[in-house]
């Protein structure tokens, strides 16, 4: 009886260890590669933690509206020892991001690269795993 309680808590506790790794999604799951999204606009907001960063963009549509986008890119350390820090991308940096839309049609999107309008400078900010857009 003893035995049978050491194996059933060895399981839970390895369940419950395992849970984030079972939280984190592939890309297919999430974007779609059939449909490339590059835009244009000004960085309102930067989530820099695990297990991806997000960066939120407001772009201008045809309209005038303002749609804020939100990327999502690598996990911190990864973006980090390419030498992408969390300041690289701050409020008020006007940038394009290439990525992939979300399947479900909202503006959220894989962020695989950055292009900053003041340089010119090109980051990769995909996880190893993304799929990243040929531009």
């Amino acid at each position: 009886m003893k035995a049978v309680r050491i194996l059933l808590a060895t399981g839970a506790a390895l369940l419950t260890a395992s849970a984030p790794a079972l939280a984190h999604h592939a890309f297919t799951a999430e974007y779609d590669q059939t449909k490339p999204v590059s835009v244009t606009g000004t960085v309102s907001k930067v989530e820099w933690k695990n297990p991806h960063i997000w960066w939120y963009v407001d772009v201008k549509d045809e309209t005038g509206k303002v749609i804020t986008w939100g990327f999502s890119g690598g996990p911190p350390g990864m973006l980090m020892r390419r030498g992408i820090t969390k300041d690289v991308l701050k409020p008020g940096d006007v940038i394009t991001v290439s990525g992939f839309r979300a399947k479900d049609g909202s503006y959220n999107a894989s962020g695989g690269s950055v292009v900053f309008a003041k340089d010119g400078r090109k980051v990769f900010t995909a996880g190893a795993e993304d799929t990243v857009p040929k531009n």
